[in-house]
């Protein structure tokens, strides 16, 4: 390894004297050692109004289940639970608006009732347990009363990030055959309305499962109203419908919780299903750990709901450990950049999880934006998303972190709920590592045979052990669940990224394997840009590879055949922009291109997207052996 791979932060005492896990060592051994056993406890620790027959099931295998038997809900541990103690009055959630000029907070008896209000709702509209609900909303208070109103009343919930286009967004609806779609007029993107509702119109026209459009006023701004299917949220809260006590479903621990999109190597966006006892579990523990959650801690993640960070560690994992969760709205840099170190200040936030993409674009602004503010309330950082480059990880603990926070770095998926690797804040921290892999995980770097390689060099990484807070299947499509994670190396589940591993058993990820593209913590597949830029009538054929980028980590670049009578030229390169923006998503806007007379292929017609990456960076093409000839 490099001697900056070497190098090592140990956490303060006074850090590890405090943290529940001080030995991490004994610990990890421990749960090593019986890793049925070690998930049995976590789950003991949460209410079940059944317990389970059995800890995991892995008769069926990959189709594994956990605490088959038991009766729970996620609603019960993270705010039911919560009702019957102390803990009722103490604050669960704090939303500031993007020009800070809004505040909302809400204790977890007045969260309580707002989420029974939104389920009292969605029961009125005819959503029973399993059906599923589309919610389309900005970080406001409304998407944490969606999420768990629909968990409440074991309707599966299928959030979709309040950026995609309505062409992806109606994609989305119509594959998870939604019922409702819950969404608001806009949403404030630095000073400026971004149209939600208009785009929801545009997905829904040929819905033929929508029957009800839920709005939210968050802007104030005017919008059109189907008068038999839409209904604005603040006008039905004040119906009966939307009054009175909800039960909380008791639903069995293999119950659907949720389905959440996420971009793979093909057109069509996966989706990965959870269910609500693992993933209660897994959430539960893994933030309890790792970030060594307490009651009394004010934890910030930046994540939107809309991805699964904002899920597992915005929404859910804190409210299972009974935390106070804060949520801006707002982007880092809106209206200045010192926004963040001002609400940390302001209200006192102890654990602070970000991505690299941030880290590095708020330290290009310099020290004195952070040094200004008071952020000795700050206890850990933490980076999710993508690998954190050791430069970033350095300045996010001298000037962030004041050189005392532990940095949590942090490797895990959609797919995976939880992290997978990570470190324990009594864990020597290295900068640009993930970790080491979750207790009663275990990970391995494999060559294309499936050996094991050396430490230090690169390969394949998998998973070798189940854990509770996996995806059960793919939504609809079992056969692709098996073929994309499970068939390379049958018994092991293939991450897709490449990695190595250092002789302390750190894990070093370098990026995707695949074809996916992580653009500022974002999952882009390649063949969903493609399809963007060659539904453009000037455009024959296109290719997409990411390529290093200073601040977000990659930038997509495209090669675009362009059809007969079109040339290139800078106007065009923006019209293929906004057209990727417009059906697709901003943020997969490619940001280079190039316009090449032809693709280098396979002979089998596979795009040789290594061969595309190399002459864009000016590399050796290497092996050409497999190009199509002329």
């Amino acid at each position: 390894m490099t001697s900056e791979q070497q190098e090592v932060f140990e956490p303060p005492d006074e850090i590890v004297d405090k943290a529940w896990i001080s030995d991490w060592q004994a610990a990890e051994a421990a749960a090593a050692s019986d890793p049925v056993s070690y998930w049995a406890e976590r789950a003991g620790e949460l209410e079940w109004s059944k317990p389970w027959d059995k800890v995991l099931d892995d008769r069926k295998a990959p189709f594994f289940k956990w605490f088959t038997g038991a009766k729970t809900n996620i609603v019960t541990n993270a705010v039911d639970r919560h009702l019957k103690s102390a803990r009722r009055n103490k604050l669960a959630l704090i939303w500031v608006s993007e020009d800070n000029s809004k505040v909302r907070t809400f204790s977890y008896f007045s969260l309580n009732r707002e989420v029974e209000q939104m389920a009292n709702i969605l029961k009125a509209m005819g959503v029973e347990k399993g059906d599923v609900v589309t919610i389309y909303l900005p970080r406001i208070p409304e998407i944490f009363f969606a999420m768990l109103a629909c968990a409440k009343i074991g309707a599966i919930h299928s959030v979709v990030f309040a950026g995609y286009s309505a062409e992806a967004l109606g994609t989305r609806i119509d594959d998870s055959e939604s019922k409702v779609v819950i969404t608001a007029d806009g949403s404030w993107v630095n000073g400026k309305v971004f149209a939600l509702k208009d785009i929801v119109d545009e997905a829904v026209k040929f819905s033929p499962t929508v029957e009800n459009v839920i709005v939210v006023a968050n802007t104030g701004t005017e919008v059109a109203m189907d008068t038999i299917r839409d209904h604005w949220y603040h006008e039905l809260t004040r119906l009966p419908i939307a009054k009175g006590h909800c039960e909380t479903v008791q639903v069995d621990a293999e119950d659907p919780l949720f389905i959440l999109y996420t971009s793979g190597s093909t057109g069509k966006p996966k989706a990965i299903l959870h269910t609500h006892g693992g993933y209660q579990v897994g959430t539960y523990t893994t933030l309890r750990y790792s970030f060594d959650i307490k009651p009394e801690d004010r934890w910030w993640c930046t994540a939107d709901p809309g991805w699964v960070t904002g899920h597992s560690y915005l929404v859910y994992g804190p409210l299972l450990n009974g935390a106070t969760v804060f949520m801006a709205e707002g982007s880092p840099t809106y209206p200045y950049p010192d926004i963040n170190w001002q609400l940390i200040e302001y209200y006192g936030i102890t654990g602070f999880y970000t991505a690299p993409t941030a880290i590095r674009t708020l330290m290009r602004f310099g020290d004195a934006w952070v040094t200004k503010h008071d952020l000795s309330s700050l206890r850990l950082l933490g980076s999710v998303g993508e690998p954190i480059n050791p430069e970033a990880w350095r300045w996010f603990h001298r000037v962030v972190g004041q050189g005392h926070c532990p940095i949590i770095d942090t490797w895990w998926q959609t797919e995976t709920g939880m992290f997978q690797i990570t470190t324990v804040p009594a864990m020597p921290q290295k900068p640009g590592s993930a970790g080491r892999p979750v207790f009663g995980q275990q990970a391995a770097i494999l060559d294309e045979a499936g050996n094991e390689v050396p430490d230090g060099t690169e390969g394949f990484l998998v998973l070798k052990n189940p854990w509770p807070a996996m995806m059960r299947t793919l939504f609809k499509d079992p056969d692709r669940y098996i073929s994309t994670y499970w068939s390379k190396y049958p018994g092991l589940y293939l991450t897709g990224d490449a990695a190595k591993r250092d002789a302390d058993g750190y894990i070093w990820v370098i990026g995707r394997t695949d074809d996916v593209i992580k653009v500022s913590g974002h999952r882009l597949g390649t063949a969903e840009v493609e399809s963007a830029l060659v539904s453009h009538p000037g455009v024959v054929e296109a290719a997409a590879i990411g390529l290093p980028h200073e601040i977000k980590g990659n930038a997509i670049h495209a090669s675009v055949i362009l059809a007969n009578g079109q040339q290139p030229s800078r106007e065009l390169e923006e019209e293929l922009r906004t057209h990727v923006a417009e059906t697709l998503s901003p943020i997969a806007k490619p940001d280079t291109f190039d316009f090449p007379e032809k693709l280098p292929k396979t002979r089998s017609g596979k795009i040789m997207r290594r061969v595309l990456r190399a002459r864009a960076l000016g590399q050796d093409e290497g092996d050409l052996s497999t190009l199509e000839s002329d």
